[in-house]
Formats: structure tokens, C-alpha cells, sequence
């Protein structure tokens, strides 16, 4: 039998810890906004002001919940800023997103969770074409034997087929200094709601292809 204590307990330490990060959030806010009233730092204090509103959905992300599902576009629009946003501190490195999705697309589940998902897929890709100065994320979307496909691709230098099989395991990372976590954050999240995710090498040419299978959301 579970304690009821130490429910509770775990309860209050997720409350607490939401707490404390909105305290933080208020004073990045109460940054940005002084830092608006500059010329020089408009754009800094915007970007700022993103990350905050990003970082709220998703400690927020218990009380997201929508059986009517998620916009996929607009997830992604959220996941694409984000990476505009990051990629102000990759000098050098440019990158195109090409989107391919029907506007009636929706994902199941928590929003935030999918928000999360795509921004550390797009960065993922991000990362890896980085020392080749950037190149084409690809975002596509199709209805396929009654479930939503999307495919998040990059014309970087794929994955070796060694490391396949560990893509997704926790804190396994090919770059240095890299927590190892994105991915699999990805699968976590993508699991938990309904879904799957895999990897793979795009069949034509250099690049790597990562696969969402989601039920379509009930109406």
C-alpha cells in the first residue's frame, strides 16, 4: 500500500518547484521589459520574453490537457521560433524550415508535451548540421492506415547505423558537452501520449529522418 504521506509529499515538492520557476520566470519578465526600453536590446528582450511564455506551458503542462487534440502547425510554429531564438548564438549557422503539413493536422494529447517534442527535434537537427554552417529542416505531415505521420527531417550527416539502435537512450550523445537527454526526452513525451517515435537515415542522400506515428485525436 502506497503512503498517503508521501504522495502528498511529492505533490507539494511538484508545487513548490512550479512555484519557484514562475518566481523566476517574473524576474526574467521584469529583465526583459528593461531591457525592451532599449533600442540596442529590443530584440535580446523579445527573445527572452518568448523563452519565458515557453518555459510557462511547460511547467504548466498538467493542466494542458485536450482530447480534441493539438495543432500541429501551430506546435511547430512555436517549436521554429524557439529555434530562431537559439540559433541567434550560433554565428554562422543558417537554417531553412520547409513545412509540408495540412492544416488540419491536430496531434493527441498535452500540447506542451508536443511543444517540447518539436523544439528539441528541430534543434536536434540544428546541432548536427551545424559544423557544416546549417542547411534544410524538412517538417512534413500525412494521414497513413488511420494515424498522423509526421517526419522531421535534415539534410545533415545522418546517424551512424552503429548508434542507431541507442539514438533514444538516456544520456547517449555523440557531441561533447552535450547532456545526452533531447532524444530522449522525445520518445518520453511522445510515448506518453499515445504515440511513437523512430529514427532513421533518409533513404535518399546525406540526413536523418525522425518518425511520429500519433493515433488521430477523438473528436
Amino acid at each position: 500500500m502506497s503512503d498517503p504521506g508521501a504522495r502528498e509529499g511529492g505533490d507539494l515538492t511538484l508545487q513548490g518547484l512550479v512555484h519557484d520557476l514562475n518566481n523566476v520566470f517574473e524576474t526574467i519578465s521584469e529583465a526583459a521589459e528593461l531591457l525592451a526600453g532599449d533600442d540596442r536590446w529590443r530584440e535580446v528582450a523579445e527573445a527572452l520574453a518568448r523563452s519565458v511564455d515557453c518555459g510557462r506551458r511547460i511547467v504548466g503542462v498538467y493542466a494542458d490537457q485536450s482530447r480534441a487534440g493539438t495543432d500541429l502547425g501551430e506546435i511547430v510554429d512555436r517549436a521554429e521560433t524557439f529555434l530562431r531564438d537559439f540559433l541567434r548564438h550560433l554565428a554562422g549557422t543558417k537554417i531553412r524550415v520547409h513545412r509540408h503539413i495540412d492544416r488540419d493536422h491536430r496531434l493527441p494529447g498535452n500540447g506542451s508535451d508536443w511543444e517540447r517534442v518539436f523544439m528539441n527535434l528541430l534543434l536536434n537537427a540544428a546541432q548536427a548540421m551545424k559544423d557544416r554552417g546549417g542547411g534544410t529542416i524538412e517538417v512534413n505531415s500525412r494521414i497513413e492506415d488511420g494515424s498522423l505521420v509526421v517526419e522531421v527531417a535534415d539534410d545533415g550527416p545522418g546517424i551512424d547505423e552503429a548508434i542507431l539502435p541507442r539514438i533514444f537512450t538516456a544520456r547517449f550523445s555523440t557531441r561533447s558537452r552535450h547532456a545526452g537527454l533531447g532524444l530522449h526526452i522525445v520518445r518520453t513525451l511522445v510515448e506518453g501520449n499515445g504515440a511513437t517515435a523512430s529514427a532513421a537515415n533518409r533513404p535518399a542522400g546525406a540526413g536523418a529522418v525522425f518518425t511520429i506515428r500519433a493515433p488521430l485525436p477523438e473528436e
